[in-house]
């Protein structure tokens, strides 16, 4: 070792010899560890890669959530101005939207409850809308929350017009998503496709709001009336935004109780 530090030119062949002699005893004692450093090395690197392909996957979970948000988002707001072109019958101000925030579990009962109550104006027998047509009407009304009954329910009855022919008749709930025209001879002409809308006899429904499409019309000789079936315009089962609509009558009676507090 002295003489190599010294590095003295007539050593250099017995430096090389040894060298030669002692590199495959290096290779030996160094193998072990090289290998146990590779294997260590690729344990490491699978364990980088697990942990970065999880977080890529979480990523895009979180991503895909966001889109669907985002594409939630888009569908209300589109939801929301074909609500608004709806209403364009009647005035601006008296129409509201109000959210369906619970539907009653009772399969033989057609009813909603919405997120509007007396204190917002509602009262019993207002008439509620979609983007689309006549939903139903308000039942019962509570400070801050109201039940409405859908035009399906085998309770509810709303008078109709034939957009075709002008005949007139009443739509009574089935109960089962559907409506049907009551009493209506044999010999009427109504055909599948005719589009029915309010008539607005009672006063209870505004005039010219689609109410249900004809799906199935039955004559029967050995019966007095047809069996008439329609399809509600209103997407009942779907969305959750709709619009009340006040008639004249009932806005001045609410003007009149907010003004002096009392009916």
């Amino acid at each position: 070792m002295v003489i190599d530090h010294k590095h003295l030119p007539q050593f250099d062949k017995m430096r090389l010899t040894l060298a030669f002699v002692v590199y495959p005893i290096q290779k030996m004692v160094d193998f072990p560890i090289t290998k146990l450093r590779r294997i260590s090395g690729f344990f490491v690197t699978q364990s980088d890669l697990h942990a970065e392909n999880q977080w890529y996957k979480d990523e895009y979970l979180l991503q895909q959530g966001r889109l669907q948000k985002l594409a939630a988002l888009e569908t209300e707001n589109l939801h929301l101005r074909q609500l608004l072109q709806s209403g364009s019958q009647v005035k601006a101000d008296d129409l509201f939207i109000a959210n369906i925030i619970n539907i009653d579990p009772d399969p033989f009962m057609q009813q909603i409850i919405i997120n509007k109550g007396q204190k917002d104006g509602v009262y019993v027998g207002q008439t509620i809308i979609d983007s689309d047509g006549i939903m139903g009407s308000i039942v019962t009304v509570g400070e801050e929350e109201s039940r409405a009954i859908l035009i399906t329910d085998a309770s509810h009855a709303v008078p109709v017009e034939d957009v075709r022919n002008g005949l007139r008749a009443i739509a009574v709930g089935t109960g089962n998503r559907g409506l049907e025209l009551r009493h209506v001879p044999n010999t009427t002409d109504i055909e599948v496709g005719d589009i029915m809308i309010t008539s607005g006899l009672g006063g209870r429904f505004p005039i010219g709001f689609p109410v249900g499409i004809v799906t199935k019309v039955k004559h029967e000789p050995n019966k007095p009336f047809a069996t008439i079936i329609l399809n509600p315009s209103a997407k009942l089962d779907r969305g959750r935004h709709i619009l009340l609509v006040q008639n004249n009558k009932n806005k001045a009676k609410i003007k009149a109780i907010t003004k002096d507090g009392s009916e």
